[in-house]
C-alpha cells in the first residue's frame, strides 16, 4: 500500500484525480483506466480525459509557481474591468478560501495598484494619476 501510495503521490492532483474517479465508478479490472479516462474526458472520450489530467497539471504547476493569491488577485483584476463589482464580490464571498484572502482580494479589485498606465503626462516634468 506505501508504494502505491508513494507512487501517487509523485503524481500530485492529477494522480489524486485518478484514484477519486477510480473509487467512485465501482469498476475493477482492465475496465477501470479506460473508463476513468472516458468520464474525464466527457464527450472527448479517453483522449480527452488524458488532455483534462495534463491540463490540471499545468493549472496546478502554474499556481504553484505563482501562489494561490497572485493568480486569483490577478483573475479577478481582470474581470473586474468587464464585470459588475457587486457580482464579483458576492462570488468572492461564496470562494472556499480564508477569510483573510478573501479581504486581500475584495481590497484588491476595489482600490487596484496604479500602473503606469494608469498615467496621463500633462508636460514631460507632471504626470497625473487618472
Amino acid at each position: 500500500m506505501d508504494e502505491v501510495v508513494k507512487k501517487l503521490a509523485s503524481l500530485g492532483l492529477p494522480g489524486a484525480m485518478l484514484v477519486i474517479v477510480i473509487a467512485t465508478t465501482g469498476l475493477e479490472g482492465n475496465v477501470v483506466i479506460p473508463m476513468v479516462l472516458a468520464t474525464l474526458g466527457g464527450p472527448f472520450g479517453m483522449m480527452g480525459g488524458l488532455a483534462v489530467l495534463g491540463i490540471v497539471t499545468l493549472v496546478t504547476e502554474s499556481l504553484a509557481g505563482y501562489g494561490i493569491e497572485k493568480v486569483l488577485s490577478a483573475v479577478y483584476t481582470e474581470r473586474s474591468k468587464n464585470e459588475a463589482l457587486g457580482g464579483i464580490l458576492r462570488e468572492i464571498n461564496s470562494l472556499p478560501i480564508s477569510d483573510e484572502l478573501k479581504t486581500k482580494l475584495k481590497d484588491n479589485i476595489s482600490n487596484p495598484p496604479k500602473t503606469e498606465a494608469d498615467l496621463v503626462v500633462i508636460s514631460p516634468q507632471v504626470a497625473e494619476i487618472q
